[in-house]
């Protein structure tokens, strides 16, 4: 790869030729390493899956419906932190190494320097953010409706059609903006000793060198969570962990120490 085709971030280079023959190459790999250790995958999956059942049950058992759409908005934004132990069954794999339960889980640890746990931790604050913010949208609304909280009818209001694109595009800037800090980032932060800021700065310039199809993997993921989302949650046994191997190698393709 020429320098042409590279751009130089810190000491690491990406690559600014990615295709989309790269995006069917990387869902080929992650399909393979699902197939080869699925235990791995079916295991994230089942606790994505059991936290989105406890989530959707915990709210409706307490009546607190309105949640329900700023949640279910916000939930795919933990789907790249639940990936983490899929990228180093990956990364084992490509390197040859033995599986273990142990190296697996022991992934969200890092490198015995915290910067995995501070990427999860400015992932859920984020979260955080977006179910305030998502609710004060809601509320506004709601208000202008002139309904109760406890009903969803007002989704067929005007008010409540008006909410949901006001949401809808908020929550979308939100979920683009998180979805460009961490697509490279914690891949990265699995593979190599870095701090997560240099990672954050790999993978914005990750996006900034192939903006459109960098967008279109960003719109595969968004869809293909969504739908396997609607059979109470449990096409993500599957999907989120042919999903996760396959961004740990869009990720190999795309960053490389050094400028050579």
């Amino acid at each position: 790869m020429g320098n042409a085709s590279k751009a130089q971030v810190a000491p690491y280079s990406v690559a600014r030729n990615l295709s989309a023959a790269d995006l069917r190459t990387a869902l080929a790999a992650g399909w393979r390493d699902f197939c080869a250790h699925p235990v791995f995958g079916l295991f994230f999956g089942a606790v994505y899956v059991a936290a989105g059942l406890f989530l959707y049950y915990a709210l409706i058992v307490r009546g607190e419906i309105v949640w329900l759409v700023p949640v279910a908005a916000g939930f795919p934004l933990f789907a790249p932190f639940t990936a983490v132990g899929l990228y180093e069954v990956s990364r084992r794999r490509e390197a040859g190494l033995p599986m273990s339960w142990r190296a697996v889980l022991g992934t969200v640890r890092g490198h015995d320097d915290d910067q995995l746990l501070m990427m999860g931790g400015f992932v859920f604050v984020g979260f955080t953010f977006w179910i305030i913010l998502a609710h004060g949208i809601f509320a506004i609304f709601l208000v202008e409706s002139g309904m109760g909280q406890e009903s969803l009818e007002f989704l067929r209001t005007g008010a409540g059609l008006m909410m949901l694109l006001v949401g809808g595009t908020v929550g979308a800037i939100m979920a683009l903006a998180f979805y460009a800090i961490t697509v490279i980032s914690l891949p990265m932060l699995v593979d190599r000793e870095v701090d997560f800021l240099t990672a954050i700065i790999v993978s914005l310039a990750t996006i900034r060198s192939n903006t459109l199809v960098m967008l279109v993997w960003g719109f595969v993921i968004a869809t293909s969570l969504f739908v396997a989302m609607m059979p109470a949650f449990l096409g993500l046994l599957v999907v989120l962990p042919v999903l996760g191997h396959a961004t740990w190698h869009l990720y190999r393709r795309a960053v490389v120490e050094g400028g050579a």
